[in-house]
């Protein structure tokens, strides 16, 4: 029973729940020997920034990931599940260590800040992810498709994108 002579406002804070350890004030948990940090968007290119001033001076991918079918894949606590998520790889070659960066990313705004200006080698990759996942690159310095034609209705690579049936044409061998 609460104690009628002290406000609600006065009563003894809430326990914390332990949210498990961080890295770069994000959550990060261990896979296999390798670090992997859950920023969230708005925190996604501070933790690079730091990322970088740690040490991790290559950026080896960028790539997208659609979580359509795959809803119940695992994040930390305190993390919610979206249906993309932009995955980043990162190396410190003098301190021979592996970060990985996975920001989830909304299906209503698939988009998150490019990261050319810290890693100029995303460049490519990030076309990559935007022309067959569909997300976008704030910032980018050349958004335009790089592996579909410009005309390309859609993103191949979405989980919900249809299977089509596109005709091709086998050449004969000869003399069989």
């Amino acid at each position: 029973m609460a104690d009628p002579g002290v406000a609600a406002d006065d009563a003894a804070p809430a326990a914390e729940v332990d949210s498990g350890p961080t890295m770069f004030g994000v959550p990060c948990i261990d896979e296999r020997g390798q670090q992997v940090l859950y920023p969230s968007r708005d925190e996604y290119l501070d933790v690079l920034a730091m990322a970088a001033a740690d040490g991790f001076e290559l950026c080896v991918d960028v790539c997208g990931v659609d979580g359509l079918t795959n809803r119940s894949r695992t994040v930390p606590p305190g993390v919610e599940s979206e249906r993309f998520e932009v995955v980043v790889n990162l190396l410190d070659l003098r301190g021979r260590r592996r970060l990985r960066i996975r920001t989830q990313v909304p299906a209503d705004d698939p988009q998150v800040p490019s990261l050319v200006e810290l890693y100029p080698g995303a460049e490519a990759p990030e076309r990559e992810a935007a022309d067959l996942f569909g997300i976008r690159f704030s910032d980018h310095p050349d958004p335009s498709r790089i592996l579909m034609p410009p005309d390309w209705d859609g993103h191949p690579l979405r989980k919900d994108y249809a299977i089509g049936a596109i005709p091709v044409q086998f050449k004969a061998v000869e003399g069989r």
